[in-house]
């Protein structure tokens, strides 16, 4: 497969994954939430995320072409198959609980992507630190959500 188009083939499996997690919309029950006062804007997930995705997509294509990136090539899967599960767990069953314990093994499966990824391609490593970040901000979020509304 030529280079171009294994990124365009990246791209789409992310682009599936944000389409198909963007069917279940926080809507009026997550707006009824007590939520901590660290609670960014909605308005803000849609932009962040479509930064994260591309990054999430170029690193996986990175990761793909390199030699000696076995470990991350199969994180990079699991990592984005978990990213789809939470907003259906959280958005879609109101499973506030559920969403906890799918957000932290997909932080798990990023930070070891992370590590994974480093010595055979550091810049996928590199493309996924603002990932882990963001995913570590969420992961809070979903603990104080959890505790606040039990």
């Amino acid at each position: 497969m030529s280079r171009m188009l294994s990124l365009v083939v990246f791209i789409g499996l992310v682009a599936a994954v944000a389409f198909a997690a963007g069917m279940y919309m926080p809507g009026a029950w997550y707006a009824a939430l007590e939520k901590p006062s660290w609670t960014p804007p909605n308005w803000l997930f849609g932009p962040v995320w479509a930064v994260l995705y591309i990054m999430i997509a170029i690193a996986g294509w990175l990761v793909w072409q390199a030699e000696g990136a076995g470990r991350a090539r199969w994180l990079w899967p699991v990592q984005l198959a978990l990213n789809g599960l939470w907003s259906p767990v959280m958005f879609g069953t109101h499973q506030i609980g559920w969403a906890l314990v799918v957000i932290i093994a997909m932080w798990l499966a990023i930070a070891g992507f992370v590590w994974a990824s480093w010595r055979p391609q550091r810049i996928a490593a590199l493309l996924f630190a603002p990932y882990l970040v963001w995913v570590s901000y969420a992961t809070a979020l979903n603990v104080a959500l959890w505790r606040m509304n039990g």
